[in-house]
């Protein structure tokens, strides 16, 4: 582990379509570079897409601090749980290609789950649209033990691992009639995904996400991130310093929750499929449906704010009278966000290589960073006109 204070060189580009100096663009890579100087993040990189591509990016910073190689346009960040939002589109391409119902039961594929509690009636009760919409009761962490020696898998790496805990696992509520965000509510459409296309997970994002879009340069936590060229390590800011985390851990079972690592032009290109749609992908009507409200949410728990809804493995909130929806990220020192603007079919990508928190300084928080960024983009491109 290494502790050092950050003394950050900041380096900004505007390209493909950046306007003269002075613009709204301009403004927001000013809050974006200010604050994350100002926090203490070691790195930074924000993309805004429109019109199907890249129209502006921002680089901050540096995406390994022994070293000081800044960050760049190569260099690969962990999107953590934005991941959900790739098996979500796995799930509805499952649906339309006839090969399940969301409204039905997930124990009609994993019949594993029968070994679940559920003492509000019979395990069918919990249906794919549950699961999808963290409204299904189960916990919100994948391993509620241990995990606290260095010698412990960061994650269980193994199926047989999960269905081991399902006998000593409990629902938490009536599967429908509230929310909860659950990891392992994902583990298990993963699971589905898996049994139905008859490949690992992996492989099947690969073929029906990553190849038909361009995204030549991702990958999950399977491979050896730590031989992986222009990736970014990661870090935990505090009061009292910056601690480097470990960059080599498997996601194993959980790479359908939070595997997924790519460059941020690779991104981009899902955000433009996300603000445009591409149905030799996944159809429109498919994709407004994945956006569409299902149950109340809570800030902090995949979306932000105070008014936030879950759809399905997505989030719609409301900032300022705007409405966006997109999924956030949070592991092993990356934070990350992903948002849509569906009326201008435009959206952005935003990762950051530190989780800063602070005990004295609410301000002084990568979330708090994340959130000006997102603030700045709605106040000079999103914004209702008055």
């Amino acid at each position: 582990m290494m502790r050092a204070s950050i003394a950050l060189t900041v380096l900004v580009a505007l390209t493909q379509g950046a306007a003269p100096r002075g613009d709204g663009w301009a403004r927001i890579a000013a809050v974006h570079a200010d604050r994350v100087r100002e926090v203490g993040i070691v790195g930074s990189s924000l993309a805004f897409v429109a019109n199907g591509r890249v129209a502006h990016r921002s680089m901050v910073g540096y995406q390994d601090l022994a070293t000081r190689r800044g960050v760049d346009e190569e260099t690969i960040f962990h999107w953590a749980s934005i991941t959900k939002t790739f098996t979500g589109v796995a799930i509805l391409q499952l649906r339309d290609r006839g090969r399940l119902n969301l409204d039905d039961p997930a124990v009609t594929y994993v019949p594993e789950l029968r070994e679940v509690h559920n003492p509000y009636g019979p395990a069918s009760q919990v249906t794919i649209r549950h699961l999808m919409s963290h409204s299904s009761g189960m916990r919100a962490g994948t391993w509620p033990w241990g995990g606290d020696k260095s010698w412990h898998p960061f994650e269980p790496t193994r199926w047989a691992q999960f269905v081991a805990m399902l006998p000593y696992t409990n629902l938490q509520f009536q599967p429908g009639s509230q929310y909860s965000y659950s990891n392992p509510a994902v583990i298990i459409l993963g699971r589905i995904i898996e049994l139905l296309s008859g490949d690992d997970y992996e492989v099947y994002i690969a073929k029906n996400v990553f190849m038909p879009l361009g995204m030549t340069r991702s990958f999950f936590d399977r491979a050896p991130y730590h031989l992986i060229d222009h990736r970014s390590h990661s870090y935990v800011g505090t009061d009292e310093g910056t601690t480097e985390q470990r960059f080599d851990f498997d996601s194993g079972i959980t790479v359908s929750n939070g595997g997924l690592n790519a460059p941020l032009d690779d991104m981009a290109r899902y955000v433009a499929f996300l603000a445009g749609g591409d149905d030799a992908i996944l159809k429109r009507s498919s994709l407004d449906e994945m956006f569409t409200p299902q149950i109340r949410a809570a800030d902090g728990e995949g979306g932000s704010g105070s008014d936030v809804q879950a759809g399905l493995s997505s989030f719609i909130e409301r900032h300022g009278g705007v409405e966006l929806v997109g999924h956030s990220g949070n592991q092993n020192g990356f934070i990350s966000h992903l948002y849509v603007h569906r009326p201008s079919r435009s959206g952005y990508i935003a990762a950051f290589n530190t989780d800063v928190s602070s005990r004295r300084d609410p301000r002084r928080t990568t979330r708090a960073v994340d959130d000006d960024v997102r603030d700045a983009i709605i106040g000079e491109f999103w914004a209702v006109p008055r």
